[in-house]
């Protein structure tokens, strides 16, 4: 091996993105034996991190395969990245037989603890390789702190999905201007299409605008979204305050305005994907349901809705539950439920009404378990809780879109409930970074929380 730098990767790094084996370039990976024991363990479970680790095991396996004999596994396999021409040379990849260690002062007590093994190969490599860097990759914040008080010199994260430094980095969706936004234009050309106004104006005006992201101003008559940005132009639709605020969907008006840019988007059939992120109570479900009834219902323009969700408790598992599918996930969507029962509180007949809802916008739940290898058509999908996806995950589900279809993910980044994410590599991070720029989707951060003030302030102090 000549590179400078020898990564080990924990299993949790192989879990969270089975690609990561091609994304450090030239330098060598070593997986120690104890990963490949772990990943053999989790691919035959029932969750959906079997998936991830059956593909993380192939890939090694790509790799290795291309090895003479079983010497050069140890000493390392070159990765190849196949490019436009011939392939791309990387690093060595190699397999380390961590069970042939013996105990020896400084390394942790490893009978039963399967990180600390890991941990152990890492000072194992560092002691025999003290020209180069040494370097415990792990997601595993604790295994982190164990490996440096063990006397590892060098434990990172890994960071390279990571698109965004800092959360407050992430695009709102939609951004505000200090002083009125005609005052500032000296040259407009606009024109009328299909029943709208368009303006197009000089990108120095919004020089860091994309496309179907949501301006608006003070004056309370200034509302626009991005359509184009082409050059030195800017194409905006032009949407009024007056008549975003009077929007209305099933009988629910938006209460600010980043609700009514979230209505917009949703009803808008150029935009394929609709991201809208929030706190508990800012209304995301209750936007994105009232206007997929709508569109169902009244409009017809899909066929049914489809929601979805990840499932990781908040507390302990409830074990298992009986029934279909669509009543096993009953429970886990217990907030649509909700969101229809407020909708339809001052009905004379309440729960006659959510049924009605229910079966005529042909409402499904359905579990994310059995999304693998479908096609939904002509239905507008509901991902509740899409915080908790990985983006992989994520693209799994997204990749499902077929012919008039309408995706919509809905998620609060401050109440991550997986052990294996954070609001920076959760995927709906990842998508709304990824999406920005992209002519068919459009991402809002919603303000505000409309529940009682209990609510708001434990949203706040807690």
């Amino acid at each position: 091996m000549t590179a400078s730098k020898l990564y080990i990767l924990d299993t949790n790094v192989l879990l969270h993105d089975p690609k990561c084996l091609y994304e450090f370039k030239e330098q060598d990976i070593a997986i120690p034996m104890t990963v490949l024991e772990e990943l053999d363990d989790i691919k035959d479970r029932k969750k959906n991190v079997a998936a991830e680790a059956r593909v993380a095991i192939r890939a090694i396996d790509d790799i290795i395969s291309t090895a003479k004999d079983a010497s050069q596994i140890t000493k390392g396999v070159q990765i190849r990245l196949e490019g436009k021409d011939r392939p791309i040379k990387l690093g060595h990849l190699s397999i380390f037989p961590d069970h042939e260690l013996t105990s020896r002062q400084g390394f942790l007590p490893d009978e039963r603890n399967k990180d600390n093994k890991i941990i152990n190969c890492a000072l194992h490599l560092q002691a025999t390789y003290p020209h180069r860097q040494v370097i415990l990759v792990t997601k595993d914040i604790n295994m982190r702190l164990k490996a440096l008080g063990a006397g590892l010199q060098r434990v990172e994260d890994y960071r390279t999905d990571q698109l965004v430094s800092d959360i407050e980095l992430l695009p709102a969706g939609h951004v505000h201007l200090e002083k009125p936004f005609w005052e500032g234009v000296e040259q407009v050309d606009s024109y009328q299409e299909d029943g709208n106004t368009y303006h197009r104006v000089d990108r120095a005006l919004l020089p860091d605008t994309y496309p179907n992201e949501f301006i608006y101003d003070d004056s309370k008559d200034f509302a626009a979204r991005t359509i184009s940005v082409s050059g030195d132009k800017v194409t905006l639709l032009d949407l009024g305050y007056e008549r975003l605020m009077q929007q209305s969907c099933w009988g629910i008006q938006p209460i600010n305005l980043q609700q009514a840019f979230a209505m917009q988007a949703l009803l808008d059939p150029n935009i394929d994907l609709s991201i809208l992120l929030g706190a508990a109570g800012s209304g995301k479900t209750l936007i994105a349901l009232a206007c997929a009834l709508e569109m169902v219902i009244e409009e017809r323009r899909y066929n049914k809705i489809i929601v979805t969700r990840s499932t990781p408790p908040v507390a302990e598992d409830i074990g298992f539950l009986p029934g279909t599918e669509e009543e096993k996930m009953t429970p886990w969507l217990s907030s649509i439920n909700d969101n229809l029962e407020a909708m339809h509180e001052h009905d004379e007949r309440p729960q006659s009404s959510v049924k009605y809802a229910i079966e005529k916008a042909n409402i499904q739940f359905k579990s994310l378990n059995f999304i693998r290898g479908r096609s939904i058509q002509n239905a507008i999908v509901l991902i509740d809780e899409s915080q908790n996806l990985t983006p992989q995950q994520l693209k799994t589900i997204l990749t499902r879109c077929g012919k008039n279809t309408k995706m919509v993910c809905l998620g609060n980044l401050a109440q991550i409930d997986s052990n294996y994410l954070t609001a920076l590599t959760s995927g709906l991070t990842y998508i709304v970074e990824r999406f920005r720029g992209f002519e068919g989707s459009a991402s809002i951060h919603f303000e505000g929380i409309f529940r009682s003030r209990l609510a708001e302030y434990a949203e706040e102090q807690l």
